[in-house]
C-alpha cells in the first residue's frame, strides 16, 4: 500500500495533546491548516523527547545565526494555545520514529513522524519510499515550534505531583529540590 504523507506547510495549529486522566492519558500530535486535521498518537515519552528537542534544535539554529534568525528567546505569550484538541479525534497512525531540522533557508523548523513499522531496520524506515510508513509532515516557524515545545512540555507536567517545596513537577526517577537543601523526594 503507498505510503500517506499528510503534510502541513506551516498549519493554522500545530499542538500536543491528551485525552484521559492522569495516569491513563493518551497522548496525541494534531496539526489542523483550511479545514483539515491529521491526529496522531503516539507516547508521552515520545512528546516530552520531541518537546525537549524542538528547544535544542531551535536554540542551536538561534546560536548559529548569532541571533539574527527569527526564532523568538521563548514562547510569545500571545501565540500559546491552551485550547484542548480538535474533535472528530480520529487517530491516523501510531508513531515510531520521529525527526526534526532546521531548513535555514526557509527559517522553519521540519517536524516528521512516522508511523510504527513492523520492520526492524531504522534505516530503511527513514527513507523516503513510496512504498514507507504513513508520515505526518510539518514546517513551522521557530515562534510556532516555541510554542508548541512549551505546551507539550507543560503538558507532560501537568500529570505529575507537585513537590511540596518547590512545586515543580515530581519526576518520576525523583526530584532534587532546590528549596529544601537537596532534599530528595
Amino acid at each position: 500500500m503507498p505510503r500517506q504523507v499528510y503534510f502541513y506547510d506551516q498549519p493554522e495549529r500545530f499542538v500536543a495533546g491528551t485525552v484521559g486522566q492522569p495516569g491513563s492519558r493518551a497522548f496525541y500530535l494534531q496539526a489542523s491548516s483550511r479545514g483539515r486535521m491529521t491526529s496522531v498518537l503516539l507516547e508521552k515519552t515520545q512528546v516530552a523527547a520531541l518537546a525537549e528537542r524542538v528547544e535544542e534544535v531551535l536554540d542551536e539554529a538561534l546560536r548559529r545565526t548569532a541571533g539574527s534568525s527569527a526564532i523568538p528567546a521563548v514562547a510569545p505569550a500571545d501565540l500559546i494555545d491552551t485550547a484542548p484538541l480538535d474533535l472528530p479525534l480520529e487517530q491516523e497512525f501510531r508513531v515510531g520514529t520521529m525527526a526534526l531540522a532546521w531548513d535555514s533557508v526557509d527559517e522553519c523548523l521540519v517536524v516528521e513522524a512516522q508511523a510504527v513499522t513492523e520492520d526492524e531496520d531504522e534505516e530503511a524506515a527513514l527513507e523516503d519510499d513510496e512504498n514507507g510508513p504513513d508520515m505526518l509532515r510539518v514546517r513551522l516557524s521557530g515562534a510556532m515550534a516555541r510554542v508548541f515545545a512549551k505546551r507539550a512540555l507543560d503538558l507532560v507536567a501537568a500529570g505529575r505531583k507537585p513537590c511540596p517545596f518547590c512545586n515543580l513537577p515530581l519526576d518520576p526517577e525523583g526530584h532534587l529540590c532546590p528549596r529544601a537543601n537537596g532534599y530528595r523526594r
